[in-house]
C-alpha cells in the first residue's frame, strides 16, 4: 500500500503545471495570432470612427432642418474650428454663434472636416445626382447652411462635407451631402478611389 501511495502522489506531481516547452509553443502561437488580428482591428477602429464622424455630421444637418421646419423659420447650421477639431451645430435662435444650450457636435481626432483637394474628385457623386453643377464644399472652412422654413437649403445648392484623416488617407474618406430639398446622404471612398453612396 505504501508504494502505490507513492507512485500516485509522484504522479500528481508530474501532472501540474506546464513545461518550459509547451509554454513557449503557447505564447508563440498566442503572439502570432495576435499580429495577425491587429491590422484588421486597427481598420475596423478607423471605418467606425469614419462612420461614426459622418452619422454625427448627418445627424446635426437633420436636426437643423427640422428645427427650421418646426418653427417654421429660417434656422442655421454652424461650423466653426480649425485643422484639428470642429465644432458642427444648430443656431436654434439664429445669433450666429453655437452657445452651449444650442445642439452640436465636436469633430476631432482621428477624423476631421477637409478641404475639397484632400478626397477624392466628386465626379461619381455629381453624375449620381444628375450632373447639375458641381458641389459647394463646405468642409475645410468656418461657414454655415440655411434652412428655409419648408426644409430646404436657402441658396439652393449642393453641399458637400468631407472627412477623413490627413494623416492616414489609406483608411478612406466619408462625404455627406446636402441636396437642395435638404434630404442628405452619406458617401464613401477609399484613398485614390470613386465614390459609392451608403446611407
Amino acid at each position: 500500500m505504501g508504494r502505490t501511495a507513492t507512485l500516485s502522489d509522484s504522479h500528481r506531481t508530474r501532472s501540474r503545471g506546464f513545461s518550459m516547452v509547451e509554454l513557449a509553443v503557447s505564447l508563440t502561437v498566442m503572439l502570432i495570432l495576435t499580429a495577425i488580428a491587429i491590422p484588421s482591428l486597427v481598420r475596423s477602429f478607423r471605418t467606425y470612427q469614419l462612420n461614426d464622424a459622418a452619422a454625427r455630421l448627418s445627424d446635426q444637418l437633420k436636426f437643423a432642418r427640422f428645427e427650421a421646419v418646426r418653427r417654421n423659420t429660417p434656422v442655421s447650421f454652424l461650423m466653426r474650428g480649425g485643422p484639428d477639431d470642429w465644432t458642427v451645430g444648430t443656431d436654434s435662435n439664429n445669433n450666429g454663434t453655437l452657445d452651449s444650450t444650442e445642439k452640436q457636435v465636436i469633430i476631432a481626432g482621428f477624423v476631421t472636416l477637409l478641404p475639397s483637394g484632400a478626397p477624392p474628385p466628386s465626379t461619381s457623386i455629381t453624375a449620381t445626382l444628375g450632373g447639375s453643377g458641381a458641389l459647394t464644399t463646405k468642409s475645410g472652412a468656418v461657414g454655415a447652411v440655411t434652412f428655409d422654413a419648408r426644409g430646404a437649403v436657402s441658396p439652393l445648392a449642393v453641399d458637400v462635407w468631407y472627412l477623413g484623416s490627413t494623416s492616414n488617407p489609406e483608411f478612406g474618406y466619408r462625404a455627406v451631402v446636402l441636396l437642395p430639398s435638404g434630404a442628405v446622404q452619406i458617401w464613401t471612398a477609399p484613398a485614390g478611389g470613386t465614390w459609392q453612396r451608403i446611407g
